[in-house]
């Protein structure tokens, strides 16, 4: 098991330690117990003695009826204590993707973290079940059963003693073989999952392009795929009972044959011939077990590295001890920013980009598609860092303010709209989660969403389903508008956050935002020239650079960009007219 990873065992150490020691107790009863029934067979049965056959009976059973106790204990305290460390594993994993910034979450698909914190762990969660309670039973089960053997018979002993690690070597050698392929099957797991939550996302898609045979398709081949390479792992791992069954037997009748010799010359009692053929058994089981065992600790190995690298992931922004708590204006300045998604040395998105905007202002931004239009709005509330210069709020480094603090005061609504399973009222009030059902109706009705929400027979108590899909495209944008705007924040950026309502809800929003919030700055990435022509400056976005600055009436003048993107929709608008 990893080290790190078991650190997460914490407040279950205790059930984790007393386990193998229950274990250890039953394992004792259980090993006196072919004793005990030898000695009814050779000194009750054979002599006709009904007391003592009684007597150690009684004892027979207390002795069954501890090893019980003692077993069902461990088995209860095992199952706390593997299934408390799956529950912190998912606490750590998932507490640490809150840590992350777009940067880290991009390293993994959406689907792969999803299998880290259901397969994976329940991968984990087994491995050390088995490992606190057959890992630890095993070893002892066989010294102790092999111990009692060697005081009835030492030839049949030194039989168990070359048959113990030609057996366990054939059986881990199996294991061996089969763990490639259980390897395998994770990286897999993570496409059939990500087939999965795409089919079912865009359901709606599927269904207006008539693609189900398509999706069908391909979500055949890869569970095809994991079948196959199940069916690989579990051919290699079905030789173990075979092979366990085979040697189980063969032991069994050579201790019969040398066994029933020693009985003939008077060396040995029926007895204890029964009782060394069970404390073989017991040693051969015990080794079936342990092979058991470490196949599942292999299969976890994958999965503990999986695990690890999401754990191992170090956060690229840490809030530092003297972080800034608070920020004093919306004045937001770039100073010779430059920016690449893979960091240092890779492919600049954003280039030397110089701007300041005042504290209030309404911003647009415009430029074509992949002009890095949303990469700089992203870089304010540090979504990411930049590779070059600096990013200021309210005069100071974005990276010396504490990141909850940046992000109460810059409110972000993304091209992606996202809403929650929850009513109405619920989804706004991520924004503020103690605002009043007021304050929640003030901020829809500036969105201009209360005139579709008192439509709903719950008015603010319809409940969302999952993804918002029982609202239009423009309900939820305007919904994430009010959820942005109960922050109160300093700076409202809305990145292509109206394209889907009509042109008159877009001005009423526009409108409302200048008439009640004049001191928040406003950022609005658009397609449409009507979004952002009042605007007090617009930023001509193009291939990473600013390519023009100004109001709507200078780049009229000085921008080719701009008077191109003007022409084409005003002048394009009014000739079709």
């Amino acid at each position: 098991m990893n080290k790190k990873l078991l650190r997460s065992v914490r407040e279950y150490k205790r059930q984790s330690f007393l386990t193998p020691v229950l274990v250890a107790l039953e394992v004792l009863m259980e090993v006196m117990i072919p004793l005990l029934m030898a000695n009814i067979i050779d000194d009750g049965i054979t002599k006709g003695d009904m007391d003592y056959i009684i007597r150690v009976g009684l004892l027979l059973i207390l002795m069954a009826i501890i090893a019980l106790f003692f077993g069902a204990k461990a088995g209860q305290l095992a199952a706390i204590a593997s299934a408390g460390y799956a529950k912190n594993l998912r606490h750590d994993i998932f507490y640490k993707v809150q840590d992350f910034s777009f940067g880290n979450i991009d390293h993994f698909s959406t689907s792969g973290l999803v299998t880290r914190l259901t397969t994976d762990i329940t991968n984990v969660q087994m491995a050390y079940m088995f490992t606190i309670r057959l890992l630890a039973r095993a070893p002892i089960m066989i010294i102790l059963s092999l111990i009692m053997t060697m005081t009835i018979s030492v030839p049949i002993a030194l039989i168990l003693l070359v048959t113990i690690p030609v057996l366990g070597g054939v059986l881990i050698w199996i294991a061996k073989k089969a763990h490639p392929h259980f390897i395998a099957v994770f990286d897999e797991y993570d496409v059939l999952n990500n087939t999965v939550q795409e089919n079912v996302n865009a359901a709606r898609v599927v269904k207006a392009y008539v693609r189900e045979d398509y999706e069908n398709q391909k979500f055949g081949k890869i569970s095809t795929k994991v079948f196959n390479l199940f069916t690989k792992a579990e051919k290699i791992v079905a030789w173990n009972s075979p092979i366990m069954q085979f040697t189980v037997y063969a032991v069994v009748l050579i201790m019969v044959l040398l066994g029933g010799k020693s009985i003939i010359r008077g060396t040995m009692q029926t007895g204890e011939l029964t009782s060394v053929i069970v404390y073989a058994i017991q040693i051969l089981s015990s080794l079936m077990m342990v092979t058991f065992v470490f196949v599942q600790i292999m299969i976890a190995e994958a999965s503990t590295d999986r695990i690890s690298e999401v754990l191992d992931e170090v956060p690229e922004m840490i809030d530092k001890e003297d972080a800034l708590k608070d920020v004093p204006s919306g004045d937001i300045d770039f100073e010779h920013v430059d920016f690449s998604y893979s960091g240092e040395g890779g492919n600049l998105s954003l280039k030397d980009v110089n701007l300041h905007i005042k504290s209030g202002q309404i911003v647009g931004v415009i430029g074509g598609t992949g002009s890095a239009k949303s990469t700089l709005v992203q870089l304010i509330p540090r979504l990411y860092d930049v590779t070059g210069g600096c990013v200021k709020v309210g005069g100071i480094d974005v990276r010396k303010y504490n990141l909850k603090a940046l992000r109460d005061q810059v409110a972000v609504v993304l091209q992606k709209n996202v809403l929650f399973t929850g009513s109405i009222y619920e989804n706004v009030r991520w924004g503020d989660e103690n605002a009043s059902d007021e304050e929640v109706q003030r901020v829809c009705k500036l969105a201009q969403a209360d005139s579709f929400i008192q439509e709903f027979p719950n008015k603010y108590e319809t409940m969302i389903v999952e993804g918002g899909n029982n609202v239009s495209g423009g309900q939820k944008q305007r919904l994430c508008i009010a959820r942005a705007l109960l922050k109160k924040p300093k700076i409202l950026i809305l990145d292509d956050s109206t394209s889907a309502v009509d042109t008159k809800t877009d001005a009423l929003i526009r409108q409302a935002f200048r008439e009640e919030i004049p001191d928040t700055t406003k950022i609005i990435i658009a397609q449409r020239i009507s979004s952002v022509e009042d605007a007090d400056m617009i930023i001509v976005m193009d291939n990473g650079e600013i390519n023009g600055i100004g109001t709507s009436e200078e780049l009229l003048k000085t921008n080719a960009i701009y008077r191109e993107v003007y022409e084409s929709q005003v002048k394009g608008g009014a000739d079709n007219e």
